[in-house]
């Protein structure tokens, strides 16, 4: 059982990082990221071409991860391959240690670097949580014995932002029918909002174990927040966190938004609100030791 999973079933308060892989073979600065963050999170999840964008894959980053004494979320799309492809992505992750995989459907080409690719989608992520779900049980998607089971922790996501919202409910339940053990949330920044979904997702989850940690976003300045509101769905950054990030200067906005990271953190971790948090620094994850301090998680 990897770090990841045994914080989140003793009942830790888990903190994972997010860690993108570069376009490309310069990989310094992720290796720093991820040497700097192994020991201080309990998982780094590793993005799978996100965005729709070529990068460096996230089966062999999270295998350097696990190398070096981290443990890994495993992000897998189901847009760039077959079922059985993803079934052998995730033999061969297995092999190589991994332990946590987070299931996604994938953002679609349209919104990357190469457009005229053509998307697999043969699975969508309920059916990916399915398909892993079996595995661990021992058999592959079609039912044909496996000579020797997985054991991975299963994850999915959800947008507790998402208007209307009913939709993201019943995909929420049927990720956890398909046998979901833990989620990671979209970037929430409206605490009172997030905490009436989660009095929701309690009610759904009780009598399972079923861990949820709530997306953070780092902002590190307006024009990012406004941009957000504005063309990633399912985002919304409320208008006195705008006003907030807008009363500092443009050289202190990283600092402010560093600053309602933490606060968020400890407003979710002090009340009891949610299982843990997913911390995305997109590119600066630098900041996130620090965060961790200003939250009192270090």
């Amino acid at each position: 059982m990897g770090k990841y999973r045994e914080a989140a079933e003793s009942g830790k308060f888990v903190v994972s990082g997010e860690i993108g892989p570069p376009k490309g073979t310069q990989v310094d600065d992720m290796l720093h990221h991820i040497d700097l963050l192994k020991d201080l999170v309990d998982g780094l999840n590793v993005t799978d071409n996100q965005s729709a964008v070529l990068r460096l894959g996230s089966m062999a980053v999270s295998h350097h991860i696990v190398s070096e004494g981290g443990d890994a979320v495993f992000q897998m799309t189901t847009r760039d391959r077959n079922r059985l492809a993803l079934q052998n992505d995730l033999l061969s992750a297995h092999f190589l240690g991994i332990r946590n995989v987070l299931c996604l459907t994938g953002d679609h080409v349209s919104v990357g670097d190469h457009k005229d690719a053509r998307e697999v989608y043969d699975f969508e992520s309920v059916q990916l949580i399915q398909a892993v779900k079996k595995m661990n049980e021992g058999y592959d998607w079609t039912g044909n014995e496996l000579q020797g089971s997985t054991d991975f922790y299963i994850g999915a996501v959800v947008t507790p932002e998402s208007n209307p919202i009913e939709p993201q409910k019943a995909k929420f339940e049927k990720k956890i029918a398909a046998g979901a053990q833990f989620f990671q949330t979209q970037a929430v920044y409206d605490m009172d909002n997030f905490q009436n979904f989660m009095e929701y997702a309690r009610g759904v989850t009780e009598g399972k174990d079923v861990k949820i940690m709530a997306g953070l976003v780092v902002l590190t300045s307006v024009g990012m927040a406004k941009y957000m509101n504005k063309f990633v769905p399912g985002v919304f950054v409320p208008d006195n966190l705008l006003e907030e990030m807008a009363s500092v200067p443009k050289e202190e906005a990283i600092k402010k938004g560093m600053e309602i990271c933490a606060r968020h953190i400890k407003l979710l971790k002090d009340k009891n609100v949610c299982d843990g948090v997913h911390i995305m620094a997109i590119g600066k994850e630098e900041i996130v030791p620090e965060i961790l301090q200003m939250a009192d998680l270090v």
